[in-house]
């Protein structure tokens, strides 16, 4: 039991340290920072304008369950969620292809639990930094996020957002030991993002038909699930919710450990 505990004690302070080194490596990149938070302020503005249209601007109209405030508040919690992702696939995939992944490989760390550990500490920043910047422009238009408890919602299913997250683009990257090219698998799986996701727009606006088929993949546990909960808290939903996100995060988490596990059988490095 002891020796236990002291394995996984090491590990954490190795994902730690990692993480920290991550934070650091982040913060040293401020221009890339400035042209995320723009290009964030630019689409929030453009779905500021559209929902106020579509909703005539009036504050009190409810669109399936969402007044004009609650859309466009839903609307900056996803997309600070959405940018908060490092390009994990574009990572390991130059890895593999220039052989540093046979370095990565021989660590002390294992070759998942590092880039966890890089993504976590990445997207942690990301996502708060752009929460601040997404609040800075909805704030004026439709008043500030009073949803109450909705605040811990969104805390508590961020967590394992952004590790179904991680997942999901561990799983593509990782194709690239058989593919090596992984932009095409990268860009279905960010469009499945946009929509059923629920990033563009709640599960709620869509067809019946459809949120059935939702209901049954991943990608709102990713997006929809911690958003919808900011803005409209549920205790006994909020309970729902995260046990179908540790229910994913275990058959994701499975997965990666198998497409990883083959993959380094039959790794042939291309260089390096």
């Amino acid at each position: 039991m002891g020796e236990e505990i002291n394995r996984w004690t090491a590990a954490g302070r190795k994902a730690a340290a990692v993480g920290k080194i991550a934070f650091r490596h982040q913060l040293a990149y401020k221009t890339d920072f400035a042209m995320r938070c723009f290009f964030l302020l630019f689409i929030l503005f453009v779905f500021i304008q559209l929902w106020s249209t579509a909703y005539g601007g009036n504050f009190e109209t409810v669109i399936s369950g969402f007044t004009l405030k609650q859309i466009v508040w839903y609307l900056v919690f996803t997309e600070a969620l959405t940018l908060a992702a490092p390009p994990l696939c574009a990572r390991i995939e130059e890895e593999v292809k220039n052989g540093d992944v046979a370095i990565r490989l021989i660590r002390p760390q294992s070759y998942v639990g590092y880039h966890f550990s890089v993504f976590a500490s990445e997207a942690l920043t990301r996502f708060l930094v752009h929460l601040l910047v997404g609040s800075a422009i909805t704030w004026p238009f439709v008043g500030p996020p009073a949803f109450g408890y909705g605040w811990f919602g969104l805390l508590a299913l961020s967590a394992g957002a952004l590790t179904i997250t991680f997942l999901l683009l561990a799983i593509v990257g990782l194709c690239a030991f058989w593919v090596e090219e992984t932009s095409g698998l990268y860009f279905v799986l960010q469009k499945l993002q946009f929509t059923i996701g629920g990033m563009l727009l709640p599960i709620d606006l869509m067809p019946e038909w459809l949120q059935r088929v939702c209901a049954w993949l991943p990608f709102q546990a990713a997006l929809y699930f911690p958003a919808r909960m900011a803005v409209h808290y549920d205790a006994a939903l909020l309970a729902k919710h995260l046990a179908v996100q540790a229910a994913w995060i275990a058959v994701l988490a499975f997965a990666v450990g198998r497409i990883y596990r083959r993959g380094a059988t039959k790794l042939h490095v291309n260089g390096g």
